[in-house]
């Protein structure tokens, strides 16, 4: 943990001193850390998607004033009418670091969050690159409603910030639809993987089924299907939702569940286009 030199200026306070403790926390520059604009209703959710493609993400505290631990965390305090942030450590805890060295105390003290890996044993920082960086659309899978029958098709049309026409997420009606979150435009899982597991296309439910191409480490990185250019947000992992629609996908496909990524310019994929970053 360090102190953060760069806090970003003309921000509410809860969202500048928020900023600036991720960017202690993590030991970055505050520049690195999303600042939704002063009339954003979801900032937590910004920086929730931002920490999922870093692999992390913000666990909830049940009882922060008496949570002991020897690391860094964030601390919502609330001071009058304004609420801050500001890095709590310690066994007992204690305010370690007020980025706009404010009145606010751990007295004040409303809400918790510790930064974590979504993983621990496989956490690590992102590292560029992949020996697997070319690939190709082996197929195309649409459902009109969330729950509904997956459907395969040749083509799509894709657009910019809603994703593949004919799907649930592209009319904002999947369901884990949310117009302030990333990562909904469009789901790839590889088909190495699928086989592997012996799961078809309807049972993962992702957009694109992929061969040849290392999704995960697109995770952060630009790429493009076909001539649509999109940008991978954090891994499609599966969960209890995916798990009653098609049982015994859970556990199978841990970390191998495929990208959540977002579409950057319209256009059209097809069965068959490449996949490159």
């Amino acid at each position: 943990m360090r102190e953060v030199r760069d806090a970003p200026q003309g921000l509410p306070p809860l969202t500048g001193s928020a900023v600036a403790c991720l960017a202690s926390i993590l030991e970055l520059s505050a520049a690195e850390v999303p600042a939704p604009p002063a009339d954003h209703p979801q900032p937590w959710t910004v920086w929730g998607n931002w920490l999922a493609g870093r692999g992390l993400g913000l666990v909830p505290i049940a009882e922060p004033a008496t949570f002991s631990w020897p690391g860094p965390w964030l601390a919502v305090l609330r001071g009058g009418d304004r609420k801050v942030c500001a890095v709590a450590f310690g066994s007992p805890p204690g305010v370690a670091w007020h980025p706009f060295g404010g009145p606010e105390t751990f007295a004040d003290l409303e809400a918790g969050y510790v930064v974590a890996p979504a993983d621990v044993a496989l956490w690590s920082a992102p590292a560029p690159g992949s020996a697997r960086s070319a690939g190709r659309v082996e197929a195309i899978a649409v459902a009109p409603e969330a729950e509904a029958a997956i459907e395969l098709v040749g083509e799509a049309a894709a657009h910019a910030g809603r994703g593949l026409a004919g799907d649930r997420y592209h009319e904002g009606r999947g369901t884990f639809s949310n117009p302030h979150a990333t990562g909904h435009d469009l789901t790839l899982v590889e088909a190495e993987v699928l086989e592997e597991l012996g799961f078809t296309p309807q049972d993962a439910r992702r957009n694109l089924i992929t061969r040849g191409i290392d999704l995960n480490a697109l995770v952060g990185r630009r790429f493009r299907v076909g001539d649509v250019d999109c940008v991978g947000r954090r891994l499609c992992e599966p969960c209890a939702h995916l798990e009653r629609l098609s049982p015994g996908t859970l556990r199978p496909l841990v970390h191998r569940g495929g990208l959540r990524a977002d579409v950057l310019a319209d256009g059209v994929m097809r069965v068959g286009d490449p996949v490159s970053a």
